[in-house]
């Protein structure tokens, strides 16, 4: 996670975005977990892409395993990522 003391970092056990979020098509879907880590599947595939995410205010940055790095933000309680626009699934 970061180490930068100024960062205004929440802790993922308690921000309000943990859970699964979709696209329209429910083609992409994004389950951010409490512990910091992210599980995505896509279409058919499932868990395509894993890594740890940060979440600061209403940014999030991405740290995929495989070593690329992705941010988003939440405008009105939907996730802009990567030109997706993901909404939450209760």
């Amino acid at each position: 996670m970061n180490t930068d003391p100024q960062a205004t970092s929440m802790s993922p056990t308690r921000h309000p975005y943990v859970g699964l979020w979709v696209t329209a098509d429910r083609q992409i879907r994004h389950r951010l977990l409490p512990n910091g880590r992210y599980d995505e599947a896509r279409g058919t595939r499932e868990s395509a892409y894993r890594g740890r995410y940060e979440v600061r205010g209403t940014e999030i940055l991405y740290w995929d395993d495989t070593g690329f790095t992705a941010d988003g933000v939440f405008i009105d309680g939907i996730l802009h990522h990567g030109g997706m626009v993901l909404y939450r699934e209760e």
